[in-house]
Parts: C-alpha cells; sequence; structure tokens
C-alpha cells in the first residue's frame, strides 16, 4: 500500500485526498486550516493541522517517509513554493505540485518539483474544447505530449470497422477501448441498456451509433478527428 501526503485540502486537495484513499492508498492529509481537517479526518489514514512551510513540523508527521506528496495549495504562492522546497529537502522523491500560473509552474519545475498542473487552464481548455465539439466527453493531455479523448462516434465512422477506419496509420491515434449499450435484462426481468466497456476492442468491430470510442494519440492526430 502506497503512503501519500496530500498538502492542501481546498477542492482540489480534497477531491485528490479522497479519491486516493477510496483506492487504498494511505493518505496523510494536511493543512492548516482546523476546519478543513476536521471534515475529511473521518475520509483518510491519518489527518493533520499544520503548517507546510515549517520544516520541523513536517518532519514530526513523518512526511520524509511518504512515497509521495501532492503539493495542492493554491493561492498562497510563497507557501506553495516554500512547501515544494521542504518536501524535496525531507527527502520525498514524487513531488506533484499544483500551479495557479505559467510563472508559478516553471519555479515549482526549477525547485524540484516532479510534475506541475496548472487546473484552472487545464479545466479552461476543457471547456473550450466542449464548446468547440459537443461529442468530446473528455479530452486530456498528458505532459509527454499525448492526448486522450473519450468521445461519442463521428457519423462519418459509423457502420465502418476499426481496421476498415485505420486510425493508426491514418492519424498517429489508437482506439484502446470502446463502449457501447447493450440490451439486457434487471433481477426484475425488466429490460434495459446495459453499459459494455471493450478495452483492445477487435479490428473487425463494427462502430455503432452511440458509441463512445476512447483514442489515444499525439495532439496533432486527435485534433484531424475532431474536425471530421
Amino acid at each position: 500500500m502506497s503512503q501519500v501526503a496530500v498538502i492542501g485540502l481546498g477542492s482540489f486537495g480534497y477531491k485528490i485526498a479522497t479519491s486516493l484513499a477510496s483506492m487504498g492508498a494511505e493518505v496523510i492529509a494536511i493543512d492548516i486550516n482546523p476546519s478543513l481537517v476536521e471534515d475529511i479526518k473521518e475520509r483518510v489514514h491519518h489527518a493533520v493541522v499544520a503548517d507546510s512551510s515549517d520544516e520541523k513540523v513536517l518532519r514530526s508527521i513523518g512526511i520524509s517517509d511518504v512515497d509521495a506528496a501532492v503539493n495542492a495549495i493554491g493561492e498562497n504562492i510563497e507557501v506553495s513554493i516554500m512547501t515544494t522546497v521542504i518536501l524535496r529537502r525531507l527527502g520525498v522523491s514524487k513531488i506533484i505540485a499544483r500551479a495557479i500560473s505559467p510563472t508559478h509552474a516553471e519555479v515549482l519545475r526549477e525547485i524540484g518539483a516532479s510534475r506541475v498542473v496548472q487546473i484552472e487552464e487545464q479545466m479552461g481548455e476543457q471547456v473550450a474544447r466542449s464548446l468547440v465539439a459537443a461529442n468530446v466527453l473528455q479530452h486530456i493531455t498528458f505532459p509527454s505530449g499525448y492526448t486522450l479523448v473519450e468521445m461519442e462516434a463521428p457519423r462519418p465512422f459509423i457502420g465502418k470497422t476499426l481496421k476498415t477506419l485505420d486510425l493508426r496509420h491514418k492519424y498517429g491515434v489508437l482506439c484502446v477501448a470502446l463502449q457501447r449499450k447493450v440490451p439486457a435484462i434487471d433481477d426484475k426481468g425488466h429490460s434495459l441498456l446495459k453499459k459494455q466497456v471493450q478495452p483492445a476492442p477487435d479490428p473487425h468491430d463494427k462502430i455503432h451509433e452511440n458509441d463512445i470510442l476512447v483514442l489515444v494519440g499525439a495532439e496533432e492526430g486527435i485534433g484531424k478527428i475532431l474536425e471530421i
């Protein structure tokens, strides 16, 4: 079981901490605000009221022993930077830090954050994409330059097989999963449509209307498919 410290329990930090705990991680949740710590204490392994810019305090909590730390501090850039410096000094090998601006992100990288996330920027991109491409349900760009998109099958894809579409050679994109609704019967004998997910779909599978495709590839190739 991995041990993860989550520092800063605003909505972003709270969600990360509780999600990690639900997945079986041993979470140490930390915030200087007692009410935020009180709200989360029943949902994580350990919740502590502490000033993360105080090295002695973090050391006493045992931060040096965690497998990873998430610095989810938002508006207080000075505390965010100090916290990252201290985490690195205490020997935490994996530090994921939240940034609220490109400059803040650059500083966090320079002082040792393993990964920096800009939530506001990413959410803004997702909202913009959802307005431009209504059939896109989820769009995630990874630091490596690859993109994952979950989208309703474009109308020109319907009735064709994945082999015929040849997404890999035409766009440099892989279809890693296919989701569709299939007829089923519930415990009471009622007919219903049940969501069925097929990972690594067969090349000979035909795309049906209302199918959801999960695609992975370079941003350029994904963009060409979104234009269809």
